[in-house]
């Protein structure tokens, strides 16, 4: 059996495209996610002297109210990598969240997220499988969730998913993607221009 993986381990690398090129795995390229506008292809940079700039490339921002976020928001919630976030993008029963202010998400989002604002998400449960009623939300219908926001130092997810736990919405159906934008540039992923 170890002779089969490793073979097969081998054969990846050995494959054109696959092992020479800046790929996500050492077997995956690039992967397609559905947008309300088509089917993107997120992918790394293929320029090895690409670099980050601008506000994404700053590491100190003052604290309060930039400071480093805990990986887990709240008791309950699963601390998420790009994998993980990638493979959550892919499928059609979880919505990935950009929990940013406008703004912030006009400069470029992960593609196949939608926009729910942290200081709205509360009130948008509705969005994410829960359903209205005279209380507020009943979520037992809740849809698994990820959540991401500029970076380790953004508390707009961390925020976010406080505030839709209190208002209902199953700690245990929330991801949490800390590294965010910073990170998800930082790794020359594709980010697309929002909708």
């Amino acid at each position: 059996m170890k002779l089969k993986i490793v073979f097969l381990a081998a054969a990846l690398l050995a494959t054109p495209g696959l092992a020479d090129g800046v790929n996500i795995r050492p077997d995956v390229a690039s992967v397609t996610v559905e947008t309300e506008s088509g089917p993107v292809e997120i992918l790394r940079n293929p320029d090895q002297d690409n670099t980050i700039t601008g506000e994404w490339a700053r590491t100190s921002r003052a604290c309060p109210n930039f400071c480093v976020q805990p990986m887990v928001p709240a008791p309950g919630v699963t601390p998420i990598g790009e994998l993980e976030l990638l493979e959550m993008l892919q499928d059609p029963e979880v919505i990935v969240v950009d929990s940013r202010v406008p703004a912030d998400h006009a400069g470029g989002t992960i593609p196949g997220a939608i926009s729910i604002p942290y200081n709205e998400a509360p009130d948008r449960l509705d969005e994410l499988g829960c359903e209205i009623d005279f209380d507020g939300f009943d979520c037992e219908g809740a849809k698994p969730v990820a959540l991401f926001c500029n970076g380790n130092w953004c508390g707009q997810s961390p925020t976010a998913a406080r505030r839709m736990i209190e208002a209902g919405f199953p700690a245990e159906k929330i991801h949490y993607y800390r590294g965010g934008m910073q990170a998800w540039r930082l790794l020359g992923l594709t980010v697309s221009d929002p909708q």
